[in-house]
């Protein structure tokens, strides 16, 4: 069975180094860091390996209090619910600034109502400052502050003697996994990296809470919340998918702000390791040219994409409007024919398994290998129905074809003069390729490769 690793969340208000600590302890910069205050905003999860220590860590927004039902509200809460089936809490504090009356608040909530040990931390004590402030961490009653410095990877040893008493060992985690259920297999299918990708305010963190039955990203009506990427981990009819959320993708000429570009270039990040990209379209606005330009992003990417429309409870006039659309995606798209268009609704979760089931079929396509002799037998037949041009009366001689890899499926064709080839018939080859092999809407590439003649100049 799959290993289970406890879970450690980081605690504490905006700017103090959570999601610092957070890429130190993963050994990655996964989170978006920042001198701006409050830059995190949903819960991220990663892999961190901590000496002998292994366990999941939590970046979580920072604790402020707020008035009921804005952002900073929504971030809050979302950060206490990560308590919940945590085994532990590193609450951060600034060495630099010393404790606020903010800290001393959120202490005294910690020690009440907490159902986990916390462990004070006190970040930035490279400097005197940070180590003449670490005296005062005592006043929050959590017991012994952790001096460390995140940013330098300075004190690590003493968070693992504080948190090893809590923690089970690596060696521990695969003792109780080797006790468990020997008789259970995994299921030998591979989880499904699906990411979620539009313009903002498309309904993009609705849509993965919506899937997942429960407020795990934080939403709202204010355009552009998300800024990280986060790969959630869930089940679907019994089958493994990792959700990727994502920033907001608007027009490049209107992204000026540093923060925007980071979770702009984040987003594109995720992209590159998805296997499935849902491009989410607000049924409101309709297709507009940025949504074109993120699905051919995309598909030079080599991701297999769907297009959804979401709020479709709210379309006017809705077979008109999904007819244009399918139209403006024929001709904007033209590269990659028949990208599957979907309508749903994030809000009521109307349309959402037939989402995830054509999210399956599109990576089963996208995956597959044609083998040689099948592939060769299409090769043949579709050169027999369209012979290639004999441009300047010289013949272009195809000669046989391989398949190199899938993901995206990419195919070697070997002949002699091939860089003769017009580009209309690689086209010719592709649409082919789709419609005789069952590849509909996926990328694919041909590459040519042509015997050089010896005594040629």
């Amino acid at each position: 069975m799959a290993r289970i690793y406890p879970r450690v969340v980081i605690l504490g208000r905006p700017n103090v180094g959570k999601s610092t600590l957070f890429n130190r302890l993963v050994g990655k910069k996964l989170a978006l860091v920042d001198d701006q205050p409050g830059v995190t905003r949903d819960r991220r999860e990663g892999r961190a390996l901590l000496f002998d220590l292994e366990f999941t860590v939590i970046d979580t927004a920072g604790l402020e209090e707020s008035e009921v039902g804005s952002l900073s509200d929504r971030m809050r809460l979302q950060s206490r619910a990560a308590l919940e089936g945590a085994t532990a809490a590193l609450f951060v504090t600034d060495g630099r600034a010393g404790l606020t009356e903010a800290d001393r608040h959120f202490a005294r909530w910690l020690r009440q109502e907490a159902p986990v040990p916390i462990i004070a931390v006190v970040n930035k004590c490279e400097g005197r400052t940070g180590q003449d402030n670490l005296l005062e961490a005592f006043e929050l009653g959590l017991g012994d502050p952790v001096p460390l410095s995140a940013e330098h990877g300075e004190g690590l040893a003493d968070l693992f003697d504080a948190l090893e008493p809590i923690l089970p060992s690596a060696a521990e985690l695969a003792e109780a996994e080797s006790e468990s259920d020997d008789e259970a297999e995994d299921d030998p299918t591979r989880p499904l990296k699906l990411a979620i990708v539009g313009r903002p305010n498309a309904g993009k963190s609705t849509l993965i809470n919506r899937l997942l039955g429960e407020n795990r990203l934080l939403t709202g009506p204010e355009a552009g919340i998300t800024r990280d990427s986060i790969a959630i981990p869930w089940q679907w009819a019994g089958r493994d998918v990792e959700l990727i959320d994502t920033a907001g993708m608007r027009r490049r000429a209107k992204v000026v702000d540093k923060l925007e570009k980071l979770a702009v270039a984040d987003a594109r990040h995720a992209v590159d390791f998805a296997e499935v990209v849902v491009l989410l379209l607000d049924a409101t606005l309709g297709l507009e040219a940025q949504d074109l330009r993120i699905a051919d992003m995309v598909l030079a990417e080599g991701r297999s994409l769907i297009v959804a429309v979401n709020k479709w409870d709210s379309a006017e006039d809705a077979s008109r409007l999904f007819n244009g659309i399918k139209l403006a995606l024929d001709e904007g798209l033209a590269q990659v024919k028949g990208v599957p268009l979907l309508t749903v609704s994030a809000l009521t979760g109307k349309g959402l398994d037939v989402l995830m089931k054509v999210a399956f079929e599109t990576r089963e396509r996208w995956s597959r290998r044609v083998p040689t002799s099948a592939l060769n037998r299409w090769f043949e037949a579709a050169l027999e129905r369209n012979p290639p041009p004999a441009p300047g009366g010289k013949r272009i001689k195809m000669r046989y074809i391989t398949q190199a890899r899938n993901r995206p499926p990419t195919f070697i064709v070997f002949g002699t003069r091939l860089d003769d080839l017009p580009e209309s018939y690689n086209r010719y080859l592709v649409n082919s390729l789709r419609d005789d092999l069952d590849l509909k809407g996926i990328p694919i590439r041909i590459n040519m490769r042509s015997r050089r003649n010896p005594f040629d100049d």
